[in-house]
């Protein structure tokens, strides 16, 4: 039985963390290793983290940084500790269906597929929304007019997309660029239609502030894809209406 390792990045987040670790030791399969790595809390993060992997400790990689150095690098930080065949990201606010790593990987598994999202939810104060239908694949050029790939919905075969491609760079929408960085390789992205996580959107998540995510995947065009002004212009109100589109149709 093949295992996949699951990278949590965690920093300042008592309140969530135990629920997204809740979630994976729900899950309908045991082949699983989680990968914690903790950026430095400076709350109670540590205690919340260690209370949630009680008697689960043979399963679970818990990296205590000494430096907070962002997001980007404590995935990085998961992934060189990563030794197993499939990746899965699942943030610390974040929470999974408990069969998600059952249908995701045997959907990767009938149709061979090595890189694959899935649809997700959003909850916000206390009310969800889903995300409706989402694209069946995505390509470098789809992908940059749609920012459907949420990191933890993610699972990537590293028998074919190796872990040094994984690595994320560290800039703001680092899983982004990632994907984008994959995607521009010549691989494609294949979702799978079936709400399978919970995506929390906190006043202190990365994720809260509309202007300065539009902001950022501007500056993704133009200073990490290099694009011109025309067609950064051309992907950029696509995504945009593909934004909006997501989240009313």
């Amino acid at each position: 039985m093949e295992y996949v390792d699951i990278i949590m990045p965690a920093y300042n987040c008592e309140k969530y963390i135990k629920f997204a670790i809740q979630s994976v030791r729900k899950q309908t399969i045991s082949n699983w290793r989680l990968i914690i790595i903790d950026d430095k809390s400076t709350d109670n993060t540590v205690k919340e983290i260690e209370k949630a992997i009680n008697k689960i400790e043979e399963k679970v990689v818990f990296i205590k940084l000494d430096k907070n150095r962002g997001v980007a690098n404590a995935r990085n930080v998961g992934i060189n500790n990563s030794r197993n065949r499939y990746i899965a990201f699942l943030d610390a606010d974040d929470i999974w269906r408990e069969d998600k790593l059952e249908k995701q990987l045997n959907y990767m598994k009938k149709n061979k597929y090595i890189f694959t999202y899935t649809s997700y939810r959003y909850l916000k104060n206390s009310k969800y929304k889903n995300i409706k239908k989402m694209p069946k694949y995505l390509s470098y050029k789809s992908a940059l007019k749609n920012t459907f790939i949420l990191t933890s919905t993610v699972i990537i075969d590293t028998r074919n997309i190796r872990k040094n491609e994984l690595i994320m760079p560290n800039i703001g929408s680092e899983d982004t660029a990632t994907w984008w960085n994959i995607l521009k390789n010549g691989y494609t992205a294949y979702g799978y239609n079936e709400i399978l996580t919970t995506y929390r959107i906190t006043k202190h998540g990365l994720s809260y502030n509309k202007f300065i995510n539009i902001r950022k995947t501007w500056n993704l065009y133009r200073r990490n894809e290099k694009l011109n002004i025309f067609k950064s212009t051309y992907y950029f109100l696509n995504y945009i209406y593909n934004a909006v589109k997501k989240r009313v149709v």
